[in-house]
């Protein structure tokens, strides 16, 4: 099983960024987090990288219930999505599966609520 869903785009960055965005809330998803991983190491390290940024995605209800269902689940929380420019100049969107994430759980009611993300986030990347 893979641990991610992807698709490669013929956008720009920031498009496929505004894209990404709009398809989350459309989801119910909103952004907690936004690394710029380029200027992160750019200023930690004085080195240059590809434009590749972090979303952290929340949907509150859902994160709710696994919160209930799963008291450390927090650790990981946010779905992370990442928005990354390929050297062929595409943008490559990439969504963490959250079913793959969270097998190691043994928790069936985490399970049925991480199947419910996971349909979503693929979601987002078919639409994007």
């Amino acid at each position: 099983m893979s641990y991610y869903f992807n698709k490669t785009l013929n956008l720009s960055f920031d498009k496929a960024i505004a894209g990404v965005t709009e398809e989350l809330k459309k989801e119910g998803f909103g952004i907690l987090t936004d690394i710029d991983v380029k200027a992160t190491l750019k200023k930690k390290l004085d080195v240059e990288f590809r434009k590749y940024r972090i979303l952290g995605a929340c949907n509150p209800p859902f994160a709710y219930k696994a919160l209930q269902a799963e008291d450390k689940i927090g650790v990981m929380l946010p779905c992370n999505v990442i928005v990354q420019e390929l050297s062929d100049g595409q943008v490559e969107v990439t969504a963490i599966d959250p079913l793959a994430s969270m097998q190691a759980i043994e928790n069936p009611a985490l399970k049925e609520i991480a199947s419910e993300i996971s349909n979503k986030l693929k979601t987002v990347i078919d639409r994007v």
